[in-house]
């Protein structure tokens, strides 16, 4: 039978000096124990401890301000931090620039695949995931600063049968600080009102075969017996600690306070998709559109690719592609902001773990994602710039294995402004960062890698597309209106291979009407 404390009784008697502690939860505070990390929180700026935990996390929880991981953001609270993701807790960032605790960042796939190995009692996880980026050991090893530098490695480099592999070793837990929807008074939990899964078994289990300690939030304690087995995914042989939460501290995500239509309860009528106005994005995602095979399964990163599902169902073909969500949902419409990771009238919701398991093993017809910083080979940064830490989420897991990838985003940031005249594309006014550098900060995409293994990349802008080839990045096609020279040579740091047969962009890009891609 486990103990039903409150949050701050749960954290004074499970939660001691040093231990290793694992968070559930995804990115907007889905599956996120709110609860539990504000007592966290409170009970450290109070001093009353604990201190020097070591914090292992797959994707970061937070709101870019005061919940989910920023609860961490304590001086002394932390030694050691090992997180897929670190952009939405920026007060934990601040303490990783600041050098006082030592940060790690490892692909989010990884560490939530790295619970189920720790859960078998196997050394770790061995996979090609990370070769050649930030993580590889020859390069960074995933160290954010110089805390970590001098903590020691969290990754390995080794040969296994004459290929190169990456080996990132199993770390016993103490604690898991979970969340569910229902808990029966055995500890059987459900997350019927859920809108993903998260990888909370896998953690429950790592903890528990680790000989620490589980502690789970959740909405209502509910009599043994009442809660249908079928939507128990936490036996309560795993629990050991619930907490019940204040509804407003157990938000399905942290912009809403609860929609059934994300927990695949109901399915709701949506409206289409808004036509999107002429502007950078529509061409690029008019143009990233072009890129679809029949019966994709897509995964759309953030920013500029999630256009894509807007063009899709302006041109009348969304029944091209089924999008996926690395959270765990499968079709439906992926939700942005406060709202990522989950996702409207999903036809399945699965493990957040075994999502990254079909996308470490290539089931990825074709990935969307973003495009900042890229070098001459290819190699791409969106994880660090300068003291802004993003991390790397599930970026390297995606791009190394989908069998295609198509990085989207405008040629330069900063007060770009576009017009279409005609059919041409017009800049109104010029960007003032480049985008295409002579060398990334780091190294969150490797060109070299990609090109080894022979995966087609795209990068497309509104004024240029480039094809990754084996000798470094080739600019394929040019915008109509747009001067080569001034409009995009000169507004790269380094001259790219330029193909032979260099065309224009379809014109139809360009302009107002449907292109007519249901049609080809």
């Amino acid at each position: 039978m486990p103990k039903i404390l409150s949050a701050h009784d749960a954290v004074r008697q499970y939660i001691h000096d040093g231990d290793t502690v694992t968070f559930g939860g995804f990115a907007s505070g889905l599956m996120h124990p709110e609860s539990i990390l504000r007592a966290l929180e409170e009970r450290a700026r109070n001093g009353e401890g604990p201190h020097g935990l070591t914090a292992l996390y797959a994707a970061g929880q937070g709101d870019s301000d005061s919940r989910g991981l920023n609860h961490l953001g304590v001086e002394g609270l932390c030694r050691r931090v090992i997180g897929g993701h670190w952009g939405l807790s920026p007060k934990l960032g601040r303490l990783c620039a600041e050098n006082k605790l030592a940060g790690y960042n490892l692909p989010q796939g990884v560490i939530a695949q790295l619970f189920r190995d720790i859960a078998a009692g196997k050394p770790g996880v061995i996979t090609h995931v990370g070769l050649g980026t930030f993580v590889d050991p020859r390069l960074e090893g995933g160290k954010l600063n110089d805390a970590a530098r001098a903590a020691g490695d969290v990754v390995k480099l080794i040969e296994l049968e004459g290929e190169e592999k990456l080996f990132y070793p199993a770390i016993p837990i103490q604690v898991a600080i979970l969340r569910a929807s229902y808990a029966d008074t055995r500890g059987n939990c459900t997350f019927q009102r859920e809108g993903v899964y998260a990888e909370a078994l896998a953690q429950a289990q790592a903890a528990r075969n680790s000989g620490g300690t589980v502690i789970v939030q959740v909405e209502r304690i509910v009599e043994y017996g009442s809660l249908d087995p079928r939507l128990v995914r936490l036996p309560g042989i795993y629990v050991d600690v619930l907490v019940e939460a204040p509804p407003e501290e157990h938000m399905q995500t942290f912009g809403t306070r609860y929609n059934p239509a994300f927990s695949g309860e109901v399915r709701v009528p949506l409206r289409s998709l808004p036509p999107l106005p002429m502007g950078e994005r529509k061409i690029i995602a008019r143009r990233a559109a072009m890129e679809l095979p029949q019966d994709a399964i897509v995964n759309l990163g953030t920013g500029a690719p999630e256009k894509i599902a807007n063009v899709a169902a302006e041109e009348g073909i969304s029944d091209k592609m089924t999008l996926t969500v690395e959270a765990g949902s499968i079709a439906g419409v992926p939700m942005g902001g406060t709202q990522f990771g989950a996702a409207a009238n999903s036809m399945a919701i699965i493990p957040h773990n075994v999502q990254f398991d079909f996308y470490q093993g290539g089931g990825l017809d074709v990935a969307f994602l973003g495009l900042a910083e890229t070098a001459p080979n290819g190699d791409l940064n969106v994880s660090k710039f300068g003291t802004r830490l993003a991390g790397a989420g599930g970026f390297i897991d995606i791009t190394q294995n989908a069998k295609k990838v198509v990085y989207c985003g405008t040629f330069t940031a900063k007060g770009l402004k576009t017009a279409c005249e005609d059919g041409k594309l017009v800049i109104v006014q010029e960007g003032a960062k480049k985008k295409f550098v002579n060398q990334v900060e780091h190294i969150t995409f490797s060109g070299k890698y990609a090109v080894q293994v022979k995966q087609p990349v795209l990068y497309i802008t509104e004024r240029a597309v480039f094809e990754l080839r084996p000798e470094g990045v080739t600019l394929i096609e040019i915008a109509p209106g747009i001067d080569l020279q001034t409009q995009v040579l000169d507004q790269m740091e380094f001259m790219p291979k330029i193909a032979e047969d260099l065309k224009l962009m379809d014109e139809r890009i360009f302009k107002d009407e449907l292109m007519g891609l249901a049609e080809a």
